[in-house]
């Protein structure tokens, strides 16, 4: 079993209808922007920690260093719901901010959708974040306005298949069962790691079945188009020093098939005035996983 050298401290923060779980790691009493995680689609927090063990211990023992299970992820509880939606990420990390750090700027890091979130944030709210990381946090295609109809349908009809139950996440026998379910989806990831992750990424139910801790209703699609000149509207907000760093496997075009490049993310960083960009090698979107200690590096390089 991967054996934890830095241990984080756990605890919950009321915030707009829901018990938001909270780890913190690094120096509670430092007077350094405090370094905020974002994790990405279906993780949780503790993903963070392979990362977080790979900072030196000059820039540990110096920052704070907080990550949050979004709702409907990890340990965060809150009223049931059958739809999720981009903007009440933003409400929740801005309450969650006005608690935790309410009278200091931020570095403010994301990986995927936690990625696309701290970027529509940080157009939002400029004025919080002092640097700002977007781990391969791409967006979504374009859209055209003749697919609203369709879309608004999809939503209706997922809406429903949810209801039946045909959207469940799949249940594993144990802890070991989910351990292999995540070497399956990134083949970088070594056995120790992924049993330690297995044991923060799922949970045993009352019949011994171990269940994502994830809502199935992440699964239904959002019934508004994404609209990119909104979205280049608010990157041309943000005024922080901002890094995007993408591993060397191109899982846009995996995803996408066409669809959405890399050609295109790279055209809309255009609109980020203070931009620098990286490639992690040998490493897939998972990077925080693959490449913990260069990309360790590499953050505390940026953010120092």
């Amino acid at each position: 079993m991967y054996q934890v050298k830095r241990h984080s401290t756990s605890h919950f923060v009321p915030l707009r209808g829901h018990q938001y779980h909270v780890r913190e790691w690094g120096n509670p009493r430092s007077t350094q922007p405090p370094v905020v995680l974002a994790h990405g689609w279906m993780d949780v927090a503790a993903s963070w920690q392979f990362m977080v063990e790979s900072f030196t211990d000059e820039f540990f023992q110096n920052r704070r260093i907080l990550a949050a299970d979004w709702r409907g992820y990890g340990l965060t509880k809150g009223p049931a719901t059958d739809s999720y939606w981009l903007p009440d990420y933003l409400g929740d990390l801005d309450a969650l901010l006005r608690q935790l750090c309410p009278d200091q700027n931020i570095d403010l890091v994301g990986h995927s959708m936690g990625g696309n979130v701290v970027m529509m944030y940080a157009g939002a709210r400029p004025e919080r974040i002092r640097r700002l990381v977007n781990l391969e946090g791409f967006g979504m295609a374009a859209t055209r306005p003749s697919q609203a109809p369709s879309r608004m349908g999809q939503w209706l009809d997922e809406l429903q298949a949810l209801e039946k139950g045909d959207l469940d996440l799949k249940a594993y026998p144990d802890a070991a069962a989910v351990a292999q379910r995540l070497m399956k989806t990134n083949q970088r990831l070594s056995q120790d790691k992924a049993d330690w992750l297995a044991q923060h990424w799922a949970k045993a139910d009352a019949e011994g079945q171990w269940r994502i801790l994830g809502d199935a209703a992440h699964k239904v699609v959002n019934p508004y188009l994404y609209r990119v000149d909104e979205v280049l509207e608010i990157y041309k907000r943000i005024t922080a020093p901002t890094l995007v760093v993408e591993a060397s496997d191109d899982s846009l075009s995996q995803w996408w098939k066409g669809k959405f490049t890399l050609e295109e993310f790279h055209e809309r960083l255009k609109s980020v005035s203070n931009l620098k960009m990286a490639t992690l090698q040998d490493a897939g979107h998972m990077l925080h996983h693959d490449q913990a200690e260069a990309l360790a590096q590499l953050l505390e390089d940026f953010l120092a």
